[in-house]
This record gives C-alpha cells, structure tokens and sequence, in this order.
C-alpha cells in the first residue's frame, strides 16, 4: 500500500483557503419513480413520479464542495429572474461560509437539468437553459463585485459551463482581475478557444475536451502530453490538469516533465460530478497553500470517494482523511502512543472532521467481551483510543494485542497520569462505557464531568 499520510498536513489546512467562484450556476433537478409499462403513444416507458429533488449544480456543485471541505466562498454568478435563480438562491443558504453576489438578468433562464430516473436508471434529461452571454451592464456589476472582494480569496475559480456568464472576453477579464490581485487562479473550461483562459494558474480539461481543443490523437499517454503543452502555449497556464476517468489524471507542467496519477477508486457507480470535485479540492488545496502535485493527490484521493457514490455527491475532510489512514495503515508499534503524542494525534483528526471515542479498561485478560465491546464502539465513531489501567509487567504485551487489532486506532498506557488526565487532555467526542453497569455507571459520570471539545 503507498503512503499518502504526508498529505494530512494539507487536509487540515483546506479549512482556511477562501475561493472565490465564478462562472455558471445551475439547477440539478431528480426526479424518481416507476416505470412498469410502455406507453400505448409511443414506445417509451411512462414514468409513475414518486419524488423529487433539487440539488445545486454547475459551479454550484462546486460550491456544494467546497462546503464539505470546510473552505469560505466567494461566490460570483447571474440567474434568471426565474422560479429557479430563487430556488439556487435558497439552496446557497445551507453552504457554510458562503457569502454570494448573484446578480438576475431578466432575459436569462437560470439553467435546469432535470433527470428522470427510475430504478435507479436515467431514462431522460431535460435541460432548460440560455447560452446567451450576459449583457454588459450586468457583467461589468459583475466585474465590479468580484474586483471590490478578490483580495479576500486566496485563489480563484473559474467553472465554464459555455452557459453564458464566461462567454467570450468574460474569462480572460475575470483572470486579469484575479492576477493583478495576486491571487492563483484555476479553471474547469469548455470549448476549443483555451486562448480565453490566458494565464490562468491550472486549467482542467478531462480528456474528451483536451482532444477537441486540439484537434490531435491523445490514444496515449505521450499523445496526451503533446495535446496538453500546445494548449498550455495557446493559454500561457502554469499547469494542465486532464482527468481521464477510469485512467486516473496527468499533470502537465509548463517546465518540467509530467506526472500521472492513477485513479483510485475501487468500484465505480456514478462519474456525475466527480470532475466538480476534483475542482473543488484542487481549488481549495492551493488556496491553503499546498503545492500542485500535493493538491492533486488530494484531488484524486476525492474523485475516488465520489464516484462510488449514487448521484452527484460532496467528498469530505472526513471521507479523505479515513482514504488516507486507510491507503497508509499505520504500523502496530505507530498505534501505542504517550500522552503528547495522543493528544496530538487526536487533534488531528478532529481537525480533518473525525470523531474520536474513548474506551479505559485494565484489559487484563483481553477476553472476546472486550473485542465485541471496542469492534462495537468504532462502529459508533471515526476513531478509536484506548486507555489500558492498572500497569503491571505484562501491559507492552496487552497493548501491542489491542494495537493490532483495526478498530483501535490509538493505544496508550495510564501509568503517570489518571484516566481523568487523559480524558480532559485527549477531549473525546464520546465515550464507549465497558458494558459493565456499575464500571460503565461510574465512567459515564467521569466523563460527563470532563470538558470536551471539537
């Protein structure tokens, strides 16, 4: 297994980059149900609707994980004065950190796809949309507000959907801005013209766009590399980021060779969205100040976690951090910790978003009780740390065995310091009570008494 746990430093920090977004908003809308008969109009199946829901989509998908990572947004977009531009406008409100500047156009149409999926199949899409460019006092507004806020953001990102808020020179204005801001900026393009993205920090075509750009043969992997520095001449970028889906991505660097990372997801179900999540972490990752090969390693560990999910999903802190310890196990000895060394630990996952419980017993014997009780609690949390009591000659053996075992992720041994000590200084989420009732009764009431926090 390959060791990725040089990039948890990088997770922890996503939190603190601040994205500015940009580009074409949208309206994913779902709708679910049956489909048991043919119609006697057409042969079509007829759709017996259950549900419905909408989910925001385009750069909004983008928003939605950036969310998930815990980084503040930006946002800059245009709608419609429409049902929908309103629906978008709440949805925006369950972001966290999200401040908006949404300007409405009277003769846009806020673009909806509207999919019609019964058992768990698409049997239609609908889009309602305009591609027109945005008139230009609305863009220049546009303009303004993200000229007065750029320098909040520490990088910037562009989603061209060709809906109509990039079209043209939009781009390339909106880049000068954020260049002359100082500020790096990444693009997701569509289209042939990559001269409208000019310097541009990364652009990230995925293979199917890097190939009509050019016009070239990207069979290979030379052929890719070729196809991407004639676009990063055209475009004047630091970097090509090209995803190719069941290939994993390559980095193609302006100066210096290029880089592939395999994909690594281990079932795919559903690709919807995973190049707005490779987006989304990319962005946010060079916002907080990693450097791109860190970003995108991060960004691929995402798109493996989205596309086996149903549906376009969010990948979060959390749902990296667990990826990584997963693809880089710690070894047994790594597991059995001191108390700085614990605390530390702990912090870190609860910075990556992971709860953490604690369980305490002398374990001495370690009894098939105690394995049920801890494969238990880590059912109930991200991590697991257990405490082991009354030291005595054989406790390394006790706690190399728990060290061992997959659902104890810490082990330490309270020999200088009190159970109460560790407690107040590892600050679990919860605790796991041995399911004894006088010794869970008299642990529960030593860890109510504890502060703790997240």
């Amino acid at each position: 297994m390959s060791n990725r746990q040089h990039l948890i430093p990088a997770l922890e920090r996503l939190n603190t980059a601040v994205v500015g977004c940009v580009g074409d908003l949208m309206l994913d809308r779902f709708v679910y149900g049956e489909a048991q008969r043919i119609s006697p109009e057409a042969p079509i199946p007829v759709l017996s609707i259950q549900t419905q829901q909408s989910m925001l989509g385009g750069l909004g998908n983008v928003v939605r994980n950036l969310g998930a990572l815990g980084s503040a947004i930006r946002l800059f977009s245009i709608t419609g004065e429409d049902a929908a531009g309103v629906e978008i406008r709440d949805l925006l409100k369950d972001i966290p950190d999200c401040q908006s500047w949404l300007l409405s156009e009277g003769s846009r149409k806020t673009p909806v796809k509207i999919r019609y999926i019964a058992h768990s199949q698409q049997l239609l899409r609908a889009d309602h949309e305009t591609t027109d460019g945005a008139g230009p006092e609305v863009f220049a507004q546009l303009v303004k507000n993200f000229q007065e806020h750029v320098t909040e953001c520490s990088v910037v990102f562009l989603s061209d959907y060709a809906k109509g808020v990039l079209k043209g020179s939009h781009a390339r204005e909106l880049i000068r801005a954020a260049r002359v801001a100082g500020k790096p900026v990444v693009v997701d393009p569509k289209g042939h013209d990559f001269a409208r993205y000019q310097d541009a920090t990364v652009i990230k075509p995925n293979l199917k766009e890097l190939t009509e750009a050019t016009g070239m043969s990207t069979g290979s992997v030379d052929a890719q590399e070729s196809a991407a520095r004639v676009l990063l001449e055209r475009a004047g970028a630091e970097f090509l980021l090209v995803t190719r889906g069941p290939a994993g991505m390559l980095l193609v660097p302006k100066v210096g060779p290029r880089a592939e990372f395999p994909a690594l997801a281990q079932e795919v179900y559903d690709v919807s969205g995973a190049g707005d999540t490779v987006a989304a972490v990319l962005a946010a990752s060079l916002g907080s100040g990693a450097g791109i090969t860190e970003a995108v390693e991060l960004a691929n560990i995402a798109a493996g976690i989205v596309v086996g999910k149903v549906g376009t999903a969010v990948a979060s802190r959390a749902e990296i951090a667990g990826e990584i310890e997963a693809e880089s196990p710690a070894a047994v000895g790594g597991k059995i910790l001191g108390l700085p060394e614990a605390v530390e630990r702990v912090r870190s996952w609860k910075r990556t978003g992971l709860t953490v419980g604690f369980a305490q017993d002398s374990f001495n014997p370690i009894t098939t009780r105690h394995l049920e009780w801890l494969e238990q609690g880590r059912s109930r949390c991200d991590r697991v740390v257990v405490a082991l009591t009354q030291p005595d000659r054989e406790i390394q053996g006790r706690a190399f065995m728990l060290a061992c075992l997959a659902f104890v992720d810490a082990v330490m041994i309270c020999d200088s310091h009190s159970v109460a000590q560790v407690v107040e200084a590892l600050a679990p989420d919860i605790q796991l009570p041995f399911p004894n009732a006088a010794a869970g009764a008299q642990e529960a009431a030593l860890f109510e008494a504890t502060p703790r926090g997240r």
